[in-house]
């Protein structure tokens, strides 16, 4: 790319987008502190959303299938090695994001437009992250 002075690093994730794609960023002003309490957790059924830390951080990910509701034993928690991104494909269910440094960055891939595209549910039984 650019006479070779760049190398490129193609299709990393899958953008699934009804409507107008939207880059932004995002920066934390309250760090999360643990252990937290996860009692709810989100989805996004028109469009896959996509988290790329700009600076190295860890990021906790915590997610469960697609459907029309969710169970608290059918979450799974990662953490990530400070340089992923993550994608959520559309309609997965996932924690908001959160950051342990106040001033963390991430760029986001995700849907625009004024149409709702968010829809919460509150967990059967609350979860504890304790650490990372």
């Amino acid at each position: 790319m650019n006479e070779a002075r760049f190398e490129r690093f193609d299709n990393l994730c899958n953008v699934n987008i009804e409507g107008d794609v939207a880059i932004s960023v995002t920066r934390c002003r309250t760090p999360t502190l643990l252990p937290l309490r996860v009692d709810m957790v989100e989805r996004h059924p028109r469009g896959s959303q996509a988290f790329v830390p700009l600076t190295p951080c860890r990021m906790v990910v915590v997610v469960a299938p697609p459907g029309e509701s969710v169970d608290a034993a059918d979450l799974r928690a990662f953490v990530t090695n400070g340089k992923q991104g993550i994608n959520y494909h559309r309609g997965t269910w996932h924690m908001p994001l959160i950051a342990f440094d106040a001033g963390q960055e991430f760029l986001i891939v995700d849907r625009g437009g004024i149409e709702p595209n968010c829809e919460e549910h509150m967990l059967d039984e609350t979860v504890m992250l304790e650490s990372v």
